[in-house]
């Protein structure tokens, strides 16, 4: 029973035209849901990902306007990476937020990979991580647009960073529950503050990791526009997932019980120091409902909720995206 590495990570947005315009012409992901929050279909909730929608590849927006900023801190997933194939990859992403005015860093090693922060409109902390042949997890297909090349384009999820006050409940949830096992640490970019702990699961590689940040000086984060909300990892089918809930419950972890999404089942719990895990499986995949080829143009609804498509389309804001 092995987690198979990232599933997805969803955030928060206040403004989902604008978020679009980001992942899609800027990126250059593809929208390949767009749907409604299922626990507020008041809501949209907008799945950006690899050519085919991939399990490992998908970035996931709440869309609430009129959202107050995020505040980092701990308790907090404090950076999203995103994959790219090679350095050369991230010298061409340095050109491309040049030109589109997009705030980033400079190119420098983490965990011994080359890569490149950035933000969004909205402030999220953003990294672009490059794979440089290094063996692992498989990496998505690429979303082909005209402006960036095939060999250049994001292709699946990186690492996601996690900042705590205190490693050790985390890390023990990490290893002892969830199977992650340590791989290498390197040097906070902070200060004087104890190395950034890499723990990884499934065939392990940048999408197979969680990085671990100590900081006892900061406050609790508060979510707002930008801040991911949780991050998901995979679990190959469902008689693991049912296993998966066996197991919470045997480590006395108080968890969702199993929840529906229709394109995957999820099972929610939070980690001793209070950032939200989601536990989900790869089957059956956005495809379901739509053809691989359009999916993303039209509002999709699972089946328990097209009954209340009329309603549900009368109380979302009309929504464009260009």
């Amino acid at each position: 029973m092995h987690l198979l590495g990232l599933h997805h990570v969803s955030l928060l947005t206040g403004k989902a035209e604008r978020n679009y315009e980001f992942f899609t012409k800027v990126l250059g992901m593809r929208l390949v849901k767009k749907t409604v929050n299922q626990d507020n279909t008041e809501s949209y909730h907008l799945f950006y990902a690899d050519a085919e929608g991939s399990p490992g590849t998908e970035v996931t927006f709440f869309d609430i306007p009129g959202l107050g900023h995020t505040y980092h801190g701990t308790s907090d997933i404090s950076t999203v990476s995103l994959r790219v194939q090679t350095t050369e990859s991230l010298l061409f992403w340095k050109k491309r937020f040049e030109k589109f005015q997009i705030v980033h860093g400079e190119i420098e090693k983490r965990a011994n990979r080359d890569t490149l922060a950035f933000q969004d409109y909205e402030g999220t902390s953003l990294r672009l991580v490059a794979d440089n042949g290094e063996q692992g997890v498989r990496a998505g297909v690429p979303w082909k647009r005209d402006d960036i090349p095939l060999e250049h384009a994001i292709i699946g999820l990186g690492p996601v960073t996690l900042t705590v006050s205190k490693s050790e409940p985390t890390i023990s949830v990490l290893t002892e529950v969830m199977g992650f096992r340590f791989i290498s640490s390197y040097p906070s970019g902070a200060g004087n503050f104890p190395d950034i702990m890499v723990y990884a699961t499934g065939e392990g590689g940048s999408g197979a990791e969680v990085h671990l940040e100590t900081r006892p000086d900061l406050p609790k984060a508060r979510l707002g526009r930008g801040g991911v909300h949780h991050v998901a990892f995979r679990v190959p089918n469902e008689t693991e997932y049912n296993k998966w809930l066996d197991r919470l419950n045997e480590y006395h972890l108080p968890n969702s019980g199993k929840v529906e999404r229709y394109y995957f089942k999820a099972l929610y719990f939070r980690e001793p120091n209070g950032i939200l895990f989601e536990l989900s499986t790869d089957t059956p995949g956005f495809a379901r409902d739509e053809p691989v080829e359009t999916m993303g143009q039209a509002l999709a609804l699972p089946p328990f909720l097209e009954p209340l498509r009329k309603e549900i389309e009368e109380n979302l804001r009309p929504l464009e995206l260009e």
